[in-house]
């Protein structure tokens, strides 16, 4: 899914909006979102998951291509951990419809949550 996708699906969802505004709160969401983590701040969003800063050491590592030594310097990067909800959601709807039928108290619980239920 893209941002324009997102962007249409929740035009479609709350259809007494109006596309511009929606366009707008999305990208104002993401800004915020980055604003956040380049400041080295923690992001969770319970159900869904948290971002976060990892810094990784320098260290030499080896170009594929050629085998050449390459110096990577000090550098930070994000990390995504999924939330519990959100990784038995992707786990419920990955299974075949044979495993499905033999766990039913977690296809019920897959189905309970509703991740943006409040929205």
């Amino acid at each position: 899914m893209t941002r324009a996708d997102l962007i249409d699906a929740l035009t479609r969802k709350f259809f007494h909006s109006n596309p511009k505004e929606v366009d707008a709160a999305v990208r104002e969401i993401f800004e915020t979102l980055i604003e956040t983590l380049s400041c080295g701040e923690r992001i969770e969003i319970r159900g869904f998951g948290s971002f976060e800063i990892r810094v990784r050491e320098p260290r030499i590592a080896h170009n594929p291509k050629t085998g050449e030594q390459v110096s990577l310097e000090r550098r930070r990067v994000v990390h995504f951990k999924p939330g519990v909800e959100l990784r038995q959601r992707v786990d419920y709807h990955s299974r075949s419809a044979e495993d499905k039928q033999k766990q039913p108290e977690e296809q019920a619980e897959a189905k309970q949550t509703d991740l943006f239920a409040s929205v």
